[in-house]
């Protein structure tokens, strides 16, 4: 009897530090991956645009959400919707004040299933305000045992974040929308 609780402890033992062995971590592929957004500009057009330089690492394990974590930071100042004066203007106070906050940050707290979506729950911090935020995401992979993908969308108010620059139309309305959608799709690569 002694032998087979021993033997079954040992067992046990291997099983669990097996589980806590099988989260991966990957780093984000940048050339394989986008950070974009999309706003309403002046009630009539979609202006769409990204950031360029970004990094981050993804820990992963397909059968243990629990396990996930992601830490993302991204540049302000590389903001890009291709025009230049308008990626200026970005950057300056009224938007991102790149000067005085360089990064906007993502930590993730969560990863689990709402409703039949996995949804992915973090930590978004931009122009020195930290708001959570929930993110309905698909994840694929690993593929070869080495790269993930992650992509989801999002809509947040740039307002909760201390973006509040705007301008009155003359016929109503107003030059850029509260409202942006987030865009993420991201490949990782197992470290």
């Amino acid at each position: 009897m002694r032998i087979f609780i021993r033997l079954l402890v040992f067992v046990v033992g291997i099983v669990l530090a097996g589980h806590t062995w099988a989260a991966d971590t990957y780093t984000i592929d940048t050339a394989h991956s986008t950070m974009g957004f999309s706003v309403r500009h002046m009630m009539v057009s979609t202006v769409i645009g990204a950031f360029d330089d970004y990094q981050g690492a993804i820990t992963y394990d397909p059968a243990d959400p629990a396990a996930f974590k992601a830490d993302v930071t991204i540049q302000a100042k590389s903001i890009d919707t291709k025009v230049t004066k308008r990626d200026d203007h970005l950057r300056s106070v009224e938007f991102f004040d790149v000067e005085k906050h360089p990064a906007l940050t993502f930590t993730a707290t969560k990863l689990d299933k709402q409703d039949g979506r996995t949804v992915l729950t973090g930590d978004l911090t931009m122009k020195g305000v930290t708001k959570e935020v929930s993110i309905p995401v698909t994840i694929s992979g690993p593929v070869q045992g080495t790269t993930i993908g992650l992509s989801g969308s999002f809509t947040l108010n740039r307002q909760d974040y201390g973006i509040n620059w705007n301008k009155a139309l003359d016929n109503g309305g107003l030059a850029v929308s509260d409202e942006v959608k987030v865009d993420i799709n991201i490949e990782a690569h197992k470290q």
